[in-house]
């Protein structure tokens, strides 16, 4: 049996399956116990690396069979949800109170608390989550579960930017978050996408995850090629996915008129805008933020159906071991990782 300690004490065992057909026993730390409310134990499989909260996806754990760990199921039962199952975890709070939660746009809650952000994240044998936060697929393994957060951050900004099948959408940036906006506008609402990006090897995998034509902006006129590939007109929908003035500024100039612009990225410093661009070309420009319930399904749903590059997405698989090694490469050298994922 594998047995954790927390605060020096082993609470309960229970079985999972860890992705195997082979139960294993587990031991679940005293202070995931929270008899009465509505939260699940999962045990932390794989992670990637997506800001602090790493992107777990998790083997779940319920002792169905009474006994401590039981406690964690709440009376009214997630009862979809089986020992050994995996899933992926939503990493965001809500607090049912400030504008953007009233209003039903609880991705923006004021109070949202990301895991590995606001709150200590996924690197630990065990978290616990509301049963409502887990998200589950029977044909998704643990790595692709992994990808399902980060993809949605950029699926959302398709919503927040209406794209449909009509549209030629611009996306700056084809990082983890720029993926999830070139393939969500791609896979699933059947637009034309133009990946811009510095690196050309980006490129290569944004046309993979779905982008129709790629501009490498270091070595060609951005403005020229968007004009030859747009008529003139420019794109009509532009989500920036990098987070410079220099690409924030290229957003509003080469949107086409009465075109949409989704800003994800958090530019450092302040950005000098032309505005009279905003009244000129009377533009809807818009942030994004995290994702909904729905745009996690919507990546489920593409995930699902094999189009998307899952392999070539991830740049690293390492043991936790050298986890500390290869973030480290990461943080010296972030245009040469898409992904690292950290297996325990």
């Amino acid at each position: 049996m594998d047995r954790t300690f927390f605060n020096g004490e082993m609470v309960g065992s229970f079985e999972g399956t860890a992705g195997s057909s082979t139960p294993r026993n587990y031991a679940v730390p005293a202070k995931l116990v929270h008899p009465g409310r509505n939260v699940i134990a999962v045990r932390v499989y794989d992670i990637g690396n997506n800001g602090g909260f790493m992107g777990a996806a998790a083997d779940m754990h319920l002792d169905l069979d009474g006994g401590t760990p039981a406690d964690t199921i709440p009376l009214a039962g997630p009862w979809q949800f089986k020992p050994g199952m995996e899933v992926t975890v939503v990493p965001y709070t809500t607090c049912g109170n400030c504008p953007s939660c009233r209003s039903g746009r609880v991705n923006a809650c004021r109070s949202n608390q990301t895991l590995g952000v606001q709150r200590d994240g996924a690197l630990t044998e065990f978290i616990a989550v509301p049963w409502q936060k887990l998200v589950r697929s029977e044909q998704l393994s643990l790595t692709e579960l992994t990808l399902v957060e980060p993809l949605s951050v950029g699926f959302h900004a398709v919503d927040r930017g209406r794209v449909t099948s009509a549209d030629t959408v611009l996306v700056f940036g084809c990082g983890m978050i720029g993926l999830g906006a070139v393939s969500g506008a791609a896979l699933l609402r059947g637009a034309r996408v133009i990946a811009v990006d510095v690196d050309d090897a980006k490129l290569a995998l944004a046309r993979k995850a779905g982008a129709a034509e790629v501009i490498n902006s270091k070595t060609e006129n951005l403005h020229d090629k968007l004009q030859s590939l747009t008529n003139g007109d420019g794109p009509g929908v532009v989500i920036e996915a990098v987070g410079l003035p220099a690409t924030f500024r290229a957003a509003v100039d080469e949107v086409a008129f009465a075109g949409r612009v989704v800003y994800i990225g958090y530019a450092k410093e302040q950005v000098a805008y032309e505005t009279k661009y905003f009244v000129m070309k009377e533009l809807d420009i818009m942030g994004s933020r995290n994702a909904t319930a729905q745009n996690f399904a919507d990546v489920v749903s593409v995930l699902e159906s094999r189009r998307y590059p899952v392999a070539e997405t991830i740049t690293r698989v390492v043991p936790f071991a050298d986890a500390g090694n290869a973030l480290a490469a990461w943080a010296a050298d972030p245009s040469r990782v898409t992904k690292i994922h950290v297996e325990f």
